[in-house]
């Protein structure tokens, strides 16, 4: 083959025609910069060879081994016979959590050093290249230069790469795996073991005893975020196109006391309107003060009733949100297009159904889906307005108008079934990335920015 071509050669094709330090380099890393004088990076990569084989043998085989059985030898109490007087001492024994940790940490470990594998072969096959050209092999301060300059980027990522491993990967993958296991308030961690037990838990959420309680909450969590989305939508563009009506006063003042809302943290809303709606606060009785009711309407005690209310509520908080883009919209869309309509004949609503409302839906679609995908998980209406009430005897650690975001809070913090939580995140998030994907990939937006 045409040497200047060797730099985009498969590894294959390297290995067949490469010279004996190349091929040597497949199994001693650094072999190739060392027998061409890159002693520094040579050393570098052979270094890292040795110390991945030695931390192979001492800890990544027992710590994978451990992930596996996940512990044999459960913590607890012994009593010992000690100069005629029994006492009670702690028996180590292991510890599942950690040891699905540290498998999980060697196979990140394992993955990486696969990748400095992968550069050492990357880095034989370019000195291939460059003997075959006929150029210099450049030397350590020469690839320092490089790595500062053009592959800035490269060596900038680094320390941020390693903290997303440690800190987002590493944490995701252990919940992941935690849906396969049996971890739950029956075996509390560290003093019991847990095991693998498959799909198991899946088939518990899906038909088994979990099913009667997933269903209802995700019909419901789809209902809320549909009913959420569309409302404050829907609403804050009406109120857009009222505040930039033409003629009218006081438009500044109109949108600081909407704004205001925005202003005022949402928890603190959130529990004011609890207060506020609860079968003996404010709202109710004023209603009996005025003899409008003879007894209190359960906004909050009600299962109906309750999930009315969240989204009446959510409205108030969601609409001047809508509401400011919506107007930053409006307020550039092309006035000669309206005109020319208006000049047409076209009557107001006419304008607002072919020119405005699509230059609105069109620019907000990602804002809609992104809004639709915080709805499926809005913890904080759920969870500050209702706590998830009222009860219901039927679901498992859920109430009524639980999403499923409020409810893996619960098995979380409440029942420690952290097995089902890992389900019920698995599914959440499985959810919310087909929706995205799916209504994404089939929005005017999308479609008009990939033609351009």
């Amino acid at each position: 083959m045409n040497p200047s071509s060797y730099d985009n050669a498969s590894m294959l094709q390297v290995f067949k025609e490469g010279t004996w330090d190349v091929k040597l380099s497949f199994l001693v890393m650094g072999l190739a910069n060392l027998a061409n004088k890159q002693f520094i990076k040579g050393l570098l990569f052979l270094l890292s060879e040795i110390a991945f084989f030695i931390a192979f043998i001492i800890q990544i085989v027992p710590a994978i081994g451990g992930m596996i059985t996940l512990g044999t030898q459960e913590q607890g109490e012994a009593v010992k016979n000690v100069n005629g007087m029994e006492i009670t001492v702690q028996v180590a024994g292991d510890n599942s959590m950690l040891l699905l940790i540290f498998g999980l940490a060697s196979l990140i470990f394992c993955a990486v050093f696969a990748y400095i594998y992968w550069c050492n072969l990357k880095s034989a096959r370019h000195l291939m290249a460059l003997k075959q050209e006929g150029r210099k092999i450049p030397g350590f301060i020469e690839d320092f230069k490089t790595l500062a300059d053009g592959r800035f980027h490269i060596g900038l990522m680094s320390v941020p790469l390693t903290g997303v491993l440690l800190f987002t990967i590493l944490p995701l993958i252990y919940m992941i795996c935690l849906a396969f296991t049996n971890f739950d308030h029956s075996h509390p961690a560290p003093k019991s073991l847990f095991d693998w037990v498959g799909f198991a838990n899946f088939g518990n959420v899906f038909s088994g005893r979990m099913a009667g309680t997933f269903f209802p909450l995700l019909a419901w969590t789809l209902i809320w975020a549909v009913a959420a989305t569309a409302t404050n939508f829907f609403f804050g563009v009406v109120l857009a196109l009222l505040l930039n009506t033409k003629g009218l006063r006081f438009k500044k003042v109109w949108r600081t006391l909407f704004v205001i809302t925005i202003a005022v943290p949402q928890f603190v809303s959130l529990l004011l309107m609890r207060n506020f709606l609860n079968d003996s606060g404010p709202l109710n009785g004023l209603l009996q003060s005025l003899h409008l009711i003879q007894h209190p309407i359960p906004f909050l005690s009600d299962p109906l009733w309750a999930k009315f209310s969240i989204i009446l509520v959510n409205m108030w908080i969601g609409i001047p949100f809508t509401m400011l883009v919506a107007s930053g919209i409006i307020m550039n869309l092309p006035s000669e297009q309206i005109e020319a309509a208006e000049i047409d004949g076209a009557s107001k609503f006419q304008v607002f159904k072919s020119i405005t409302f699509p230059q609105i839906l069109l620019i907000m679609t990602p804002a809609l889906i992104q809004q639709f995908i915080g709805n499926i998980n809005n913890f904080n209406v759920i969870y500050f307005l209702t706590g998830g009430g009222p009860a219901n005897s039927a679901f498992y650690q859920a109430g009524s108008t639980d999403l499923l975001v409020t409810w893996l809070y619960k098995l979380t913090v409440t029942a420690k079934d952290y097995n089902l939580a890992s389900v019920i995140g698995i599914l959440i998030f499985a959810i919310s990335a087909t929706f995205s994907l799916l209504a994404y990939t089939r929005s005017t937006s999308f479609k008009e920015g990939t033609a351009k």
